[in-house]
């Protein structure tokens, strides 16, 4: 088994996986509910983009925006070939690493009510739902979560 490490990386080298993920939302939730960063904006400079290399391969992924008080976590994603190895998790806790260490201390996501294993994944991970925040709107398809980060 080889080295699985967790990096910053241009979301450009990713393309094939956040496709992936806009395919698989676009099955779960109609275009209106669906709210998928561009990778020009996962390019954007309050963006942290991560994933998990495997060899050369990049295997999962996830970003964060630090925003005016709070962090959204956004594009998190494991293909089914290599879920059940940690690495949603990983990338999470990395993720709020970034935040704490831009002395952000809010740690807000939105998903969807179908997307179970996830929401699972965040609840064990200290996320509790939370309202709408920053553009987002209340949505029947959306569930708003949110964690406090210590220093």
């Amino acid at each position: 088994m080889s080295l699985i490490e967790i990096k910053q990386i241009n979301p450009k080298d990713a393309e094939n996986l956040i496709r992936e993920l806009d395919e698989y939302q676009s099955k779960l939730y109609p275009p209106e509910s669906c709210h998928l960063d561009s990778i020009e904006t996962l390019q954007q400079d309050n963006v942290k983009f991560l994933g998990a290399v495997e060899s050369t391969q990049i295997i999962a992924i996830g970003s964060v925006k630090i925003l005016k008080g709070y962090g959204e976590i956004k594009r998190v994603y494991v293909p089914p070939l290599h879920r059940g190895k940690g690495l949603a998790k990983q990338i999470l806790v990395n993720l709020e690493s970034i935040l704490v260490e831009n002395e952000v201390y809010i740690s807000r996501l939105e998903t969807g009510p179908y997307s179970q294993d996830a929401i699972g994944l965040y609840k064990k991970l200290g996320y509790a739902e939370c309202g709408a925040f920053g553009d987002y709107h209340d949505d029947p398809l959306s569930t708003f979560m949110e964690k406090k980060l210590s220093r």
